[in-house]
């Protein structure tokens, strides 16, 4: 059997991806709330959708617990995570110019899974959980900026030895939390959210993470033309007047505000900001505006596919960072041969 061949897309065809990513999103966001063990017609969701009499009292407050209180949260979260992470590694990669880039880079997702673990053999309510994954993803990141500034040489290579110093430093102390925590209460819950959840945050909370991921989203997508200068290299921007430091400080610190808002809500998921870049550039061409946008798009939607796959292929729900990765080692070698021609 010939190798399967992805090839990007023509400009012609570019012009129509946004839209078409858009259904592709509202598809998966139908998929989402309609599929599920629990049994549910779609004359029945449509009677409850209207406030038909047809439908008894118990079965409409049935189907309003199910759709409200428990999709429609998960469908929230698979949204603002894959849209963050995606939007993330965008950035990542257009700033340190690596195909290999992702929101990991800096050490934030080593400092947020510390940051949750230890939250979480304190005890506390969930919230105090994700405020320490939240808090200790910046602090690994701080770390990392701060070795960067204090040994001198090429600023780009410095800040990622500096976040894969910071990176181990975390995954270390993520060992010894890990090796303290209750084998039987606390590391369980350890290794869970370790792999991935859309279930910890209630449908009141969601505003509340709504506003600072679409508002960075937004930020990183007004420096998108700066981004695109960025990745032609140092020399390139600086004859272009831009200021590139301060512009790199900015869109890192925003990169990882989402990276670290993601691990905040749904704990660690990885591959999403690594290979949904690389599937948007092939689709949208490398202008970082329109990509921002659409590897956001694009990274939602693959979040709510792996999600309906954890939910409904076992009989028990199976952490959503497992398929994540499943559904993101195939894509990757599906790509591979496209992305390294277009890093070469």
């Amino acid at each position: 059997m010939a190798p399967v061949r992805i090839t990007a897309l023509p400009e012609s065809a570019r012009r129509l991806t946004l839209p078409l990513l858009l259904l592709l999103l509202a598809a998966m966001a139908v998929l989402e709330m309609s599929w599920g063990h629990y049994p549910l017609s779609w004359l029945q969701f449509w009677q409850w959708l209207r406030g038909s009499p047809l439908l008894s009292p118990d079965k409409a407050m049935q189907i309003h617990l199910l759709m409200v209180e428990i999709r429609l949260p998960r469908l929230s979260v698979a949204i603002l995570v894959g849209a963050a992470l995606a939007a993330s590694g965008t950035v990542f990669q257009a700033v340190f110019r690596n195909p290999l880039a992702a929101p990991d880079i800096l050490g934030v997702m080593a400092g947020a899974a510390f940051g949750g673990a230890l939250g979480i053999i304190l005890g506390g309510p969930w919230w105090t959980i994700q405020m320490a994954a939240f808090v200790f993803g910046l602090i690994a990141v701080a770390m990392a900026y701060l070795i960067a500034r204090h040994f001198p040489g090429q600023p780009t290579l410095m800040l990622v030895i500096g976040g894969i110093l910071a990176g181990a430093l975390f995954t270390a102390l993520l060992s010894l939390v890990k090796y303290a925590a209750d084998p039987y209460q606390q590391l369980p819950s350890i290794v869970f959210w370790l792999m991935g959840s859309l279930s910890n945050v209630p449908l009141r909370q969601i505003p509340y993470f709504a506003l600072p991921v679409f508002a960075g989203i937004a930020l990183l997508m007004l420096q998108g033309h700066r981004l695109d200068a960025l990745s032609l290299g140092d020399e390139e921007a600086h004859s272009l007047g831009l200021p590139v430091r301060q512009i790199r400080l900015l869109v890192i610190v925003l990169a990882t505000l989402l990276a670290a808002m993601a691990v905040m809500m749904a704990g660690m998921i990885g591959w999403i900001g690594l290979i949904i870049p690389h599937l948007g550039r092939l689709m949208l061409g490398p202008g970082n505006r329109r990509l921002l946008l659409g590897s956001s798009i694009l990274g939602a939607a693959y979040l709510l596919l792996a999600d309906a796959l954890a939910r409904n292929l076992f009989s028990v729900d199976v952490p959503v960072g497992v398929f994540a990765e499943l559904l993101g080692v195939p894509a990757f070698l599906l790509v591979l041969r496209q992305i390294r021609k277009a890093w070469v």
